[in-house]
Parts: C-alpha cells; sequence; structure tokens
C-alpha cells in the first residue's frame, strides 16, 4: 500500500480552516489568552469559538490550561507548534499592507502596522 501524497499547502490550511482559527492565533500572539477576550470585536458564538479553541488544541496549535482560581479560570496559550505560524500571520498581514490600492490604511499606518506586526510576531529580517 502507497501513501497519500498530500498537498503540504491543504496540510497547513487543515491545521486552520475553521473560521476563526487565524484570528484566534493572530490575537495569542497579540496577548489575548481568555475565551471572553476571543469574542471582542468577533461575531461568533461561544458553541462556535469553543469548537474553534477545541480544534487549535486537538491540531497542537494551542494548548489550554485550568487555573486554580475562584471562579475557575481558563487561559489558552499558544504551542511552540504554533508559535511556529508567526510567519504565516506575518505574510498575512504584508499581503494586504502591500496592496497599492489599498486606501483603509495610510501610508504612515501602513509601516505603524508593519513594525508593530514585526515586534509583536517576532519577524527577524
Amino acid at each position: 500500500m502507497t501513501d497519500e501524497i498530500v498537498c503540504p499547502v491543504d496540510r497547513t490550511l487543515s491545521l486552520i480552516n475553521k473560521k476563526w482559527s487565524i484570528q484566534i492565533i493572530r490575537d495569542l500572539f497579540f496577548g489575548k489568552k481568555h475565551f471572553k477576550e476571543f469574542k471582542e470585536g468577533k461575531d461568533i458564538s461561544n458553541k462556535v469559538l469553543s469548537s474553534c479553541l477545541a480544534d487549535l488544541e486537538k491540531n497542537g496549535l494551542i494548548e489550554k490550561k485550568v487555573l486554580d482560581t475562584k471562579p475557575i479560570s481558563t487561559e489558552y496559550s499558544l504551542t511552540d507548534y504554533g508559535k511556529s505560524m508567526n510567519r504565516i500571520i506575518y505574510e498575512l498581514a504584508m499581503f494586504t499592507l502591500a496592496d497599492e490600492k489599498d486606501k483603509v490604511y495610510s501610508e504612515k499606518t501602513k509601516e505603524q502596522l508593519k513594525e508593530n506586526s514585526k515586534q509583536t510576531l517576532e519577524i527577524d529580517d
């Protein structure tokens, strides 16, 4: 029997194919840790968010830690594997910022966003 050959891009996308996965990973890079923080500014139900977090955890990108506090609190963090997605998140942002037709951001804002992303995502050029 031969092993099925799968495109590496398809394999990566399968890890993050749920609608909110990339945004949650981005939020973790930018310091969010708690369920309610992931909901901020997003039209996402508790059920969908829970499912997405569970998939990211199952795929080894994030880990969940239940804190011994009252009331009980849960924190999420990126695993080393999840942290290795820093370049992907960065390149997605740069793709938009490089678009000459994009008039959403001023040139000054684009430069600030590039620098902030580079620092937060620990990108070395």
